[in-house]
């Protein structure tokens, strides 16, 4: 009987497309075409607007900026996030992987999500709602069951954050059915904390063991990466602190603070981790520098809310358009050679991507002490485009073909 049923596995998975037998194979992708064609409408109507259109044409019900940090957070985020879980949950409770029917359904849904945002103008808000919140839920169904069979206790805290940022997507909606009329932006940076909490959490687990097995191999022989247990304590707990801090009732000083301390100590946790020796690396100084501006981000936002050094909004790229989108690009690539069964090693073109990233976060930053808003809002806008239309280009075969086949020597 186990023959038969071990026989019948592979006809059921050939039935889908390859793109569809593993979670990071479907959302890594769609991340990064989403991410192509979100910020490429965003861009547009920025460029609309400064040529004194409106572009009042958008099928969306809600305002285009808000439109535009819903989908890069909710959308984006969310299927990096979806892809991410999916895959690294199984290894971390040696269970078997997502099958490609749930794949398929979070795809349906998630896809389904982005639809009834861009064409909100033109259906009930209470049905755009149900639609789009009900790709976390489901989601995390799978990730509960296994972290479940294997009391993986360290982990349960993804589950609150992924509630979090559940949350995050429901405040905006409450606003968008008419039952509230101010927590639309709460809700962005409910979910903006939320990911960068679980930042603090992932990347102080796999860099710190990334670089040291790569400078094992290399027989590198200076210092290596460093961790301490009361110092991770600390940064993890001040990231879930801040992401908590975004809520209404915490004062803006209150929410500051936070992102100070949390700022000083994940800085801290990365002086630890031997980054200058990765130079030579890529695929990891790029998670080097995607924690710096986790940290610089949580310092330069909270130094806005206590002595208003920049406006909120730019402040809040450096974590967004930074943190996120450097850790988000360096995991998708990462994650997709190994798990594919590729080499780790990124090409010309990705580590130009990685560098276009980087661009896009500082200049949206800090371009607007030194140049007029509209062409900072472009110049960023279409570097981060070009970095996803990149990373599409070159991993679209990666994903949607099977594993290569090694020959056996």
């Amino acid at each position: 009987m186990a023959a038969t049923v071990q026989s019948r596995r592979p006809k059921f998975k050939n039935r889908f497309p390859t793109v569809l037998t593993a979670g990071f194979r479907f959302f890594f992708l769609a991340a990064g075409l989403f991410s192509v064609a979100a910020m490429a409408v965003w861009t547009l109507w920025l460029a609309a607007l400064a040529g004194g259109d409106t572009l009042d044409v958008l099928p969306v019900r809600m305002m285009p900026y808000l439109w535009h940090a819903h989908e890069m957070m909710f959308g984006y985020t969310a299927a990096v996030i979806a892809g991410f879980f999916v895959t690294a949950v199984p290894n971390w409770t040696a269970t078997e992987e997502a099958g490609p029917r749930f794949v398929t359904i979070c795809s349906v849904i998630w896809l389904s999500g982005r639809m009834a945002i861009w064409f909100s103008a033109w259906l009930d808000p209470f049905l755009v709602a149900a639609v789009d919140l009900a790709f976390i839920p489901v989601l995390s169904t799978a990730i509960l069951g296994r972290l479940t069979q294997k009391s993986q206790l360290r982990n349960a805290i993804f589950l609150l954050l992924l509630c979090t940022l559940f949350a995050g997507n429901l405040l905006m909606h409450l606003d968008w059915v008419g039952w509230s009329t101010d927590l639309a932006e709460t809700g962005v940076r409910l979910g903006i904390f939320t990911s960068a909490a679980m930042i603090a959490i992932i990347g102080g687990r796999v860099i710190p063991a990334f670089t040291r097995n790569a400078l094992n191999r290399e027989g590198y022989l200076g210092a290596l990466p460093q961790s301490y247990g009361w110092l991770d304590r600390i940064g993890i707990l001040s990231a879930v602190l801040t992401a908590l801090a975004t809520l209404p009732f915490v004062p803006p000083w209150g929410l500051g603070a936070l992102c100070l301390v949390a700022g000083a100590v994940n800085l801290a946790r990365l002086t630890g981790w031997q980054g200058m020796a990765t130079r030579k690396n890529p695929i990891l100084w790029i998670l080097h520098v995607a924690y710096l501006l986790l940290s610089a981000g949580y310092l330069v936002y909270g130094s806005t809310l206590v002595f208003g050094i920049l406006s909120e909004t730019a402040s809040l790229h450096l974590l967004a358009a930074g943190a996120i989108g450097c850790m988000t690009l360096a995991m998708m690539t990462r994650a997709s050679l190994g798990h594919s069964g590729r080499p780790l090693v990124v090409s010309g073109p990705i580590v130009l991507a990685y560098l276009m990233v980087i661009g896009a976060a500082v200049f949206r930053t800090f371009g607007t002490m030194f140049f007029d808003y509209f062409p900072v809002m472009l110049i960023s806008g279409t570097l981060w485009l070009l970095a996803f239309a990149v990373f599409a280009w070159v991993f679209y075969p990666i994903l949607t073909r099977p594993r290569p086949v090694r020959q056996s020597s």
